[in-house]
């Protein structure tokens, strides 16, 4: 089954393009079933283009899903129109009323800042308690993860001496997990951060599992399995240029960077680089998805119920 977004939100063009079936809101309309609801609370600067990654990603499963878009009403982005804004997304004040089977928070351009000093993270921590009883399954990715993750279980993130950058081998900890069916004992993913955290915090929380690690630059995702949590520490959805696009922004903005690791042919950044995670971002996706398909309520309104009443 397709994936349900607006019918001129730009990412349907793009995805239409690339194969992925996407389903317009007046058709979908038709169908006599309940969709799943997606939210997805967009943190990125370039909005337009996390918003195709992700939805390319959600697009891909056997299950109609509606993709809501959030924003934080306290912080006005500068790399994205106004009008963008406007049409297609919400403020978590206008959807607090909801009830979601999944809710993605992306990553944020924040991260060398103390996680109290950000403009809204007082927004941001009660959008994770409120994601307690009202969203059935989280997804927090890259930043958004690290800062759940210290809101819920006080885990620090570190400053790195330089930018974890590039394509780095990963290790899968638990072949067991629904959410890591299909994986590869060992495969690639993309980091991008200047902040890390660290093994021994995350073994430490025995309410957590570490589901995927990497030797070189640490931990990728873990799990809080009670509240059916997914903390993804790296860019698992990038596309094939995203990489490219933040070496060639950063160096011609003068800042200090190296080439990304594994990820151009021969560490030329002349050439083209080549995709090496694809199949595994789609996996975690899709395991994600049929696990909140298979344990959602199908009434909408009882997500939350069971953790009010206990």
């Amino acid at each position: 089954m397709p994936i349900r977004i607006p019918d001129t939100l730009p990412a349907a063009e793009t995805l239409t393009r690339e194969g992925v079936a996407v389903m317009r809101e007046t058709d979908a309309v038709r169908q006599d079933i309940r969709p799943l609801q997606i939210g997805l609370l967009n943190l990125m600067p370039n909005k337009i283009r996390t918003e195709a990654q992700l939805a390319r990603l959600i697009g891909a499963t056997p299950l109609q899903v509606e993709l809501t878009l959030v924003r934080v009403g306290g912080h006005t982005p500068k790399n994205t129109p106004q009008e963008h804004l406007i049409s297609f997304y919400q403020t978590w004040e206008e959807i607090r009323e909801r009830k979601f089977d999944g809710f993605i928070v992306t990553g944020a351009p924040v991260e060398q800042m103390a996680f109290e000093d950000v403009t809204y993270w007082t927004e941001l921590t009660r959008i994770f308690d409120w994601m307690r009883t009202n969203v059935h399954s989280p997804l927090y990715i890259c930043w958004g993860a690290m800062a759940a993750a210290y809101h819920f279980h006080a885990i620090p993130k570190y400053p790195l001496g330089s930018k974890a950058f590039g394509v780095f081998r990963h290790r899968n900890l638990d072949p067991a997990s629904a959410y890591l069916a299909g994986f590869s004992d060992d495969f690639q993913v993309p980091v991008s951060r200047w902040t890390e955290v660290r093994r021994e915090d995350v073994l430490a929380r025995p309410e957590l599992k570490l589901l995927i690690d990497s030797g070189t630059v640490g931990p990728c995702l873990i799990e809080h399995a009670p509240s059916r949590s997914l903390f993804m520490f790296n860019h698992i959805e990038y596309d094939s240029l995203s990489l490219k696009e933040e070496f060639d922004r950063d160096r011609a903005a003068g800042k200090p960077i190296h080439v990304p690791h594994n990820y151009f042919s021969g560490d030329d950044p002349s050439t083209q680089p080549l995709n090496r995670w694809r199949s595994h971002a789609h996996l975690l996706f899709g395991n994600w998805i049929n696990q909140t398909y298979q344990t959602a309520p199908y009434q909408l309104e009882d997500i939350g119920r069971l953790a009010a009443e206990t």
